[in-house]
């Protein structure tokens, strides 16, 4: 498969690992009092903080996933220790299962699947995704963009079903999110290994995430 095609794989919203059932927090972020001119700036800070850290794990995961006898339980072990919530690291292995389960089915037989293997635990949704795109032969930028793309995609698709938006607003929130995405891609390539990964959390999405978790009534996972 072309790594172009690959990425625009796994930019699609339809793909089936379970995305639909995620907000990226805005549910949570809603309930606390967000409004629809809220939802530009949620996503930039997602971005900044939660992004950043997810595609460079994307990223170190891609890298050693090249090698034969890819290890990446050290990946996996760091952005754990990224992951204060509970409720989201469970969000992230539930989305990290789907894209396995692709993995497993789509390419059997390439030692990258073999990676997820090794772990013992369910991968959460940024090592998957490095796996992945290895997988497909993607670049650590296309890795790096996928991984932003689908986070800043979930808020916005997310929008749409929580508020009263139009749906061209939606997308003009991604659009002029851009610049922003390729500033964290550029970021998140500079990064050598896991000791090295950034650990930029927001901490109001960290406590929403909480909140999200023990309420009866919520449309979203997460």
């Amino acid at each position: 498969m072309p790594a172009e095609l690959g990425a625009l794989l796994l930019a699609d919203g339809r793909l089936p690992t379970g995305g639909h059932a995620h907000s990226g927090g805005l549910e949570p972020a809603l309930a606390a009092g967000a409004g629809p001119d809220d939802v530009p700036r949620y996503l930039e800070a997602r971005l900044r903080t939660v992004g950043l850290v997810e595609a460079t794990a994307a990223v170190l995961t891609l890298r050693r996933c090249r090698t034969a006898g890819a290890d990446v339980d050290e990946v996996q072990v760091a952005l754990r220790a990224r992951m204060p919530s509970a409720p989201a690291r469970t969000a992230s292995e539930l989305l990290g299962r789907g894209l396995a389960r692709l993995a497993r089915r789509l390419w059997p037989e390439h030692p990258a699947v073999a990676a997820l293997d090794s772990l013992g635990a369910p991968p959460l949704r940024p090592v998957a995704l490095g796996v992945v795109g290895a997988a497909v032969g993607m670049s650590d930028a296309q890795v790096a963009r996928a991984s932003l793309y689908d986070d800043a995609q979930t808020v916005a698709a997310a929008a749409l079903k929580l508020l009263p938006v139009d749906p061209t607003d939606a997308t003009r929130w991604l659009l002029d999110a851009g610049p922003t995405l390729e500033e964290i891609v550029a970021r998140a390539l500079t990064c050598t290994g896991p000791d090295t990964m950034p650990a930029t959390t927001a901490p109001l999405v960290e406590q929403y995430s909480l909140d999200h978790a023990s309420r009866s009534r919520r449309i979203f996972v997460a």
